[in-house]
């Protein structure tokens, strides 16, 4: 059969991953697409000294690949927003069929390019912008087709859960494992999309609307970092019975969408619980089918490049199929483009349980107030534990409670940080059971 002509945009460690892999695998990748898939056009500004490129074409001009008329698919592996967008709607505009691996690309103008995409007729595919080479995205499209999906939770960033399972694993601080991190190449020297939750926000943002068929909305998602994590939070979280791990979080309520990403207590016995290192991995729970788990490298060379292979197989497959009997790109054949039936609910609304840590001068009464704040917000306690203080120390106060609404909380810390008897800001983080049940 013809094969299926491939340009790709960036010679990185994605883009060269995904070079060696299908050169590498000519012969399988092709017995599986039914077709040859081969590599007609590189666009890229500099080499990639562990690809050789001989004999490919070779451009410095990544637009001239999306306009060049013997390329059937255009692989984006560039990054980033702004030239990432145009080249792809530059790929659509001349008819080409889309493999990308830019989970911002998508979550922030998602809904544009599968619109563009749409009135062309042309594939757009993505697995490889959530959980690098672990087919999650494959699995809600097509998988798990048959449920409702009640709720899904993720360890979604590799970088964020390598730093928390080394301070856990080694008792070390934050500070000292980011270092650690950056040094290794697991963290960027600008580490924020990383570590303030906003990697996993968008990849959150993808995965919310394929289970639930709304509209890709990144701005509502809400967002928080594990920066202020603790050596000590982690340590009182163990003898609580529970693990810290930095989570996004969707689920379908009778109210709306949640879809948020921070750091969460779940229970030591959980699957997710006991995922370290760089691993990602993400539970699902399906009406029918219950709770599902993708676990495997969120990131790396050829593990992305594998789910990016995946892709143009499945394009190489549908390549002559009509548009309107491929799966659609988030899964719904109507996606309810105002959201009306599943709004994204402001973090105000959600209700969860939590973990409370304070320094509380060390007097009669202290706690007895601290009670009672809760109390008059509705929320109560489940469990504490008060450290002893030395003469003139501050006493470190650990208040686990009861599922409330966030809006309440967020009024009960306002008001504990306002005693005089209490030093600092609250820290507070949230608890999931992730129960199979629920």
């Amino acid at each position: 059969m013809k094969p299926v002509k491939v340009g790709i945009c960036g010679l990185g460690t994605v883009g060269g991953g995904t070079f060696n892999v299908l050169t590498r695998n000519a012969d399988e990748i092709a017995r599986r697409a039914g077709r040859p898939i081969i590599v007609e056009q590189i666009g890229a500004r500099r080499d990639n000294p562990d690809c050789d490129i001989t004999g490919v074409s070779r451009t410095h001009d990544i637009f001239e690949v999306a306009r060049n008329p013997e390329i059937d698919v255009l692989v984006e592996l560039i990054g980033g927003y702004d030239v990432a967008y145009e080249l792809v709607m530059e790929a659509i505009a001349n008819g080409k069929h889309v493999v990308t691996a830019n989970k911002a690309l998508i979550a922030v103008h998602g809904n544009e390019i599968f619109r563009a995409a749409a009135e062309k007729g042309v594939m757009v595919a993505f697995e490889a912008a959530v959980a690098g080479g672990i087919p999650v995205i494959k699995s809600l499209r097509e998988g798990l087709g048959a449920n409702r999906i009640q709720w899904l939770a993720g360890i979604i960033n590799g970088t964020g859960n390598f730093i928390l399972s080394a301070m856990r694993d080694e008792g070390r601080s934050f500070d000292d494992v980011l270092a650690e991190a950056q040094a290794l190449g697991y963290a960027e020297a600008d580490p924020t999309f990383d570590i303030e939750g906003i990697d996993a926000a968008h990849k959150l943002t993808i995965l919310a609307s394929i289970a639930f068929g709304v509209p890709l909305q990144f701005d509502k998602a809400y967002t928080e970092g594990i920066s202020r994590i603790t050596a000590e939070d982690i340590e009182q979280a163990d003898n609580l019975g529970y693990v810290i791990k930095h989570l996004g979080i969707t689920r379908a309520t009778g109210k709306g969408l949640e879809l948020r990403v921070h750091p969460t207590l779940i229970p030591k016995e959980r699957l997710l619980a006991n995922v370290h290192g760089v691993k990602n991995a993400i539970e699902v729970m399906g009406d029918a089918v219950g709770p599902t788990l993708y676990y495997g490298a969120g990131a790396g060379a050829e593990p992305t490049a594998s789910a990016v292979v995946a892709d143009l197989l499945d394009v190489a497959r549908d390549i002559s199929t009509d548009h309107r009997y491929r799966v659609p790109y988030l899964a719904f054949s109507e996606v309810n483009q105002h959201g009306d039936t599943l709004p994204i609910m402001p973090m105000e609304d959600i209700e969860t349980a939590c973990y409370l840590r304070l320094q509380a001068v060390d007097r009669p009464g202290v706690l007895a107030r601290v009670a009672t704040i809760l109390a008059e917000q509705g929320i109560s306690i489940e469990a504490i534990i008060q450290k002893e203080a030395t003469e003139g120390e501050l006493v470190p106060i650990i208040l686990l409670t009861h599922r409330a609404r966030e809006l309440h909380m967020n009024e009960a810390i306002r008001q504990l940080e306002a005693l005089v008897d209490v030093a600092g800001s609250v820290v507070r983080i949230r608890v999931e059971d992730l129960d199979d049940n629920a």
